[in-house]
């Protein structure tokens, strides 16, 4: 299925699609304050629909994620990077999905903070 998703004021739009079933609720200190659900999925599932220069990127911990939001409203709406084994991949914050129906999702807690 495809979704259409956006940070909260538009600037940030992208295309995303899968089979989203399950995602993950982290709480590594980023997710933790952050509050998304990330579903992960192959890089090429997904399509930004708008420039990327209105994205802005974090990184910390091992850097190995790169973490986007937007500049004008401050929400993380994806991230990018390399998933073991599997080549390039995207962690799309669910919440930012609006068609998605987030209670009907499987929520897994992962232990971020160990890692």
């Amino acid at each position: 299925m495809k979704y259409q998703g956006s940070c909260h004021c538009g600037r940030i739009a992208f295309e995303v699609e899968g089979d989203i079933g399950e995602v993950y609720d982290c709480n590594c200190s980023m997710c933790r304050r952050r509050g998304g659900l990330l579903w992960f999925g192959p890089r090429d599932a997904f399509t930004l629909k708008t420039p990327e220069s209105d994205v802005a990127t974090y990184t910390f911990n091992k850097h190995v994620i790169q973490h986007h939001f937007c500049t004008h409203c401050g929400i993380s709406p994806y991230g990018e990077g390399e998933k073991p084994n599997a080549g390039p991949m995207v962690a799309v914050n669910v919440r930012c999905l609006p068609e998605l129906e987030l209670a009907a999702l499987k929520v897994t807690a992962v232990d971020g903070a160990s890692f």
